[in-house]
């Protein structure tokens, strides 16, 4: 049986990506997390207007189809050096980030998470 991926897109913080991908994997049932990470990646993505967006969607592409991943995470963080703003401000960007990776229309489930100061994971929409 051919192994289960998601995409992670994630901050390069390094203390977050080991809680992103363990929730991944025991939530959804998945053996692999691809990581698509950039500093501040949310906020690249909210702004939707970087020719950074292009790389970022050509690398979620490569996961879609060459993994046939099912799921991409858009992931914010506590403490991030890249979008040094506020939870409440991540969060709305987050939402925005969302919308940007929906329009790529890639056919996978999307859904948001936030790692927190004790690096928790949950899940925001």
């Amino acid at each position: 049986m051919a192994p289960k991926f998601a995409t992670a897109i994630n901050c390069i913080d390094g203390r977050v990506q080991v809680s992103v991908s363990s929730y991944i994997k025991v939530s959804y049932s998945v053996d692999h997390v691809d990581m698509v990470t950039m500093p501040g990646i949310v906020k690249i993505l909210a702004d939707n207007r970087d020719i950074t967006v292009d790389l970022i969607k050509k690398s979620v592409q490569v996961s879609v189809v060459a993994h046939k991943s099912k799921l991409v995470a858009v992931v914010g963080h506590y403490d991030c050096a890249g979008n040094p703003v506020c939870k409440e401000i991540q969060i709305q960007e987050m939402a925005l980030a969302f919308k940007t990776v929906e329009s790529w229309s890639f056919n996978v489930k999307i859904i948001g998470l936030w790692v927190d100061e004790n690096w928790k994971v949950c899940r925001i929409f």
